[in-house]
């Protein structure tokens, strides 16, 4: 149907073809398949075929191997043969190849998205790594000579020799989309040189430098290989009718000699070099698959502790606990030594976030010299796909050398910074590493307590009053029960405390023995050991950590919409559970800071996150804290700070922490309040002040790293 509209085929061919069939559509395979097999007959083998009708003598040779593959055809009925004919009936000539990504990703369902990582890319998303990567930097280049016919040959033959590898193709969209913007440079070029007075050349195909076995591509799925390598002969055909239509000449490139190099493998077990020389290459880039590594399966595991390797040949710490994109990180970082490529990848964006961020990028800073150019902070993830992933990206330029300029871009800012390091900001590299201790001389921080109970100590809110109805004497035992969720949302909850009851009373209390057996039971059919052993003490929590004083809770998991995330102090009469972390013998002077900006500056930019939302660890974010080193007065100052905020939360007796510090309905007071606060904790700082944010957290790691030099 492209070929009927784009001038491949004489005017509708194909469509008149297909309108001879049978109404029925019964003979409609067969003549499909004939139709198929003519396609891949060159001319002079077509010859010696005398009884070839004259319909299918119209047909061009196509070559390519895109027709040579014999498979069976699904039988047409009517109502299949008319679809086709009304498809046949709209104009091909335009459609975009990206959209088969779009189409894959459709006809998958979501178990083997999952699996695959498998995450069509928008072209949107495409320009936004091929501009700065290379695309740019074309253009400047282009707009600097176009006036100098000497330079401008020169750099037309500088396009022609451009090599490009995407080591996660899929349907090729991004080498698609590489070779749609060359060619557009191209155009330019040859009407810039008609123009400064040079002979325009009548043959065209030999004018045109760029060709699509410039590109090449791995991908682990052979159908979208097979996708890719159309999509880019479709591409070349449109830019080469573009071109002819400028010059009022027509040039299509058939039959079909050149084609990208697309190979059906896995890219993490592939030598590279094997598929293009290095040294022949210019830029890697793509979208290599999304899977985390808690959704990895055992082969998938097995692939990244086998690529992340120390120079031993031993796995890199924590390479267990990475997500799988960072494989071809990796992979690409090694191949690239001594060579000028440059790399740019469309990732999930915990990979510069949390725990994950040590083991990665010390590997690839310390162990292969690699770069940070420029970088997307994270983006939610869209496309035209049905069923699309509902992720949140980063896009990360490498290389083994600084380039002229290194860009951080955010939304729709664009700043030139010095230094680009692994947590995507302005700042020295920093190498967060989880601590057990905090690095200040503050209190500990530990999670709450954890029931790992099946849900049987729990009492939830319509369950409360029946139970005490019925079980009065447990109302002593029976304790009011947070998690973050609660917390927040003021949600009441209760629980079955019996840290030290008596067993006589106990067992007096058959709903109560009924729940310690059920959690007797839950404990022993887990497959984990440790649990299986805390079935002796099935009445207790399994694991207890509830201070004997009141405390300070923070939630393990908070809304990225909110300026601070909730924190507060709690009675130490009331139960936590393991969705928050608790803060014993702590004073307003902790909660000042935990609850200020510059803290939450630092929350936003090395903890992990869910999607978007905060992931608040403790390892990382609270141990690796630098607190600041207060005079006597400011201290005081940031207690007295802290202590209004709590005022003023207390003069909204009815709204959760979730409805005061919703951006859309926080308080003017409360609002006044933190910024009375902050202002207080900044001057604990002793710094300068500072308009960014990014400033204010290159200090921190400054302040981290001369922590991390005292220790």
């Amino acid at each position: 149907m492209f070929a009927d509209d784009t001038g491949i085929f004489e005017k509708k061919i194909f469509y008149e073809y297909i309108l001879k069939t049978k109404i029925d559509g019964s003979d409609l395979s067969t003549r499909i398949a004939r139709l198929f097999e003519v396609l891949d007959t060159p001319p002079e083998q077509r010859i010696k075929q005398t009884i070839l009708s004259d319909e299918l003598k119209r047909f061009a040779y196509i070559n390519g191997k895109l027709f040579s593959e014999r498979i069976p055809f699904a039988d047409f009925n009517s109502k299949m043969r008319k679809i086709l004919l009304e498809c046949s009936g709209l104009n091909w000539g335009y459609i975009s190849p990206a959209i088969f990504g779009a189409m894959f990703q459709g006809v998958m369902n979501t178990q083997e998205r999952r699996e695959f990582g498998a995450h069509y890319t928008s072209e949107e998303n495409i320009l936004k790594v091929i501009e700065p990567l290379f695309l740019d930097e074309l253009w400047a280049e282009f707009e600097r000579i176009k006036g100098n016919s000497t330079q401008l040959e020169q750099f037309h033959n500088k396009l022609g020799k451009l090599k490009f590898l995407d080591p996660a193709c899929g349907c090729g969209n991004f080498l698609i989309v590489t070779y749609r913007e060359l060619r557009r440079i191209e155009l330019e070029v040859l009407k810039m040189r008609v123009d400064i007075g040079q002979q325009m050349v009548i043959d065209i195909p030999s004018y045109c430098k760029i060709n699509v076995n410039q590109f090449y591509g791995i991908e682990y799925e052979e159908f979208p290989c097979q996708i890719a390598q159309v999509g880019m002969w479709l591409i070349d055909h449109q830019m080469n009718t573009l071109i002819a239509e400028y010059f009022g000449l027509y040039f299509a490139r058939l039959p079909l000699i050149n084609s990208a190099t697309i190979i059906n493998g896995n890219a993490l077990t592939i030598n590279w070099e094997s598929i293009v020389p290095k040294y022949d290459l210019n830029f890697i880039l793509g979208n290599p698959p999304f899977v985390g590594y808690s959704n990895q399966s055992e082969e998938q595991k097995r692939h990244i502790t086998n690529v992340f390797v120390n120079y031993q040949g031993k796995p890199i710490k924590n390479s267990g606990k990475i997500d799988y994109v960072t494989g071809w990180y990796y992979k690409a970082a090694k191949y690239i030594q001594n060579t000028s490529i440059r790399v740019a990848f469309v990732s999930t964006n915990s990979i510069v976030q949390g725990e994950q961020v040590a083991p990665i990028w010390e590997t690839l800073m310390n162990m292969f010299r690699i770069v940070i150019n420029f970088a997307y902070r994270t983006f939610v993830w869209s496309n035209e796909a049905k069923g699309k992933a509902a992720v949140h990206c980063v896009i990360i330029g490498f290389s083994l050398y600084n380039t002229r300029k290194k860009v951080i871009l955010d939304g729709d800012k664009a700043e030139i910074v010095e230094n680009i390091n692994p947590y995507l900001i302005n700042a020295p590299n920093v190498f967060i590493e989880s601590r057990t201790k905090p690095i200040c001389n503050v209190p500990e921080m530990v999670y709450g307590n954890k029931p790992a109970d099946g849900g049987h100590l729990i009492i939830e809110a319509d369950e409360y009053e029946n139970f005490f109805k019925n079980e009065p004497q447990s109302i002593k035992y029976i304790k009011q029960l947070l998690g973050a969720t609660e917390f927040i949302n003021n949600s009441p909850r209760w629980c079955l405390w019996l840290v030290n009851a008596e067993p006589a009373e106990i067992k007096k209390m058959p709903m109560v023995l009924e729940r310690i057996e059920l959690v007797r039971k839950f404990r022993l059919s887990s497959p984990k050991k440790a649990t299986q052993m805390r079935a002796l003490t099935p009445s207790l929590f399994m694991e207890i950590r509830q201070p004997n004083s009141n405390y300070i809770i923070i939630p393990s998991h908070s809304s990225e919409k909110r300026a601070y995330i909730p924190i507060g102090f709690v009675d130490k009469e009331i139960i936590v559970n393991n969705a928050v972390h608790i803060l014993p013998n702590a004073t307003l002077y902790h909660f000042g800071i935990l609850t200020s900006k510059i803290h939450m500056i630092w929350v936003k930019t090395v903890c992990g996150r869910i999607k978007s939302d905060f992931r608040y660890s403790k390892d990382i974010v609270y141990n690796n804290f630098p607190w600041p080193d207060p005079t006597e007065k400011q201290t005081e100052d940031i207690k007295k700070a802290a202590s209004e905020i709590l005022n003023v939360r207390s003069l909204y007796p009815n709204s959760s922490l979730a409805d005061l510090y919703d951006p859309l309905t926080m308080p003017s007071d409360l609002i006044k309040a933190h910024n009375n606060l902050d202002r207080a904790v900044v001057a604990a700082y002793r710094g300068k002040g500072f308009k960014k944010e990014a400033e204010r957290i290159a200090d921190l790691m400054e302040r981290y790293l001369q922590l991390v030099s005292n220790k």
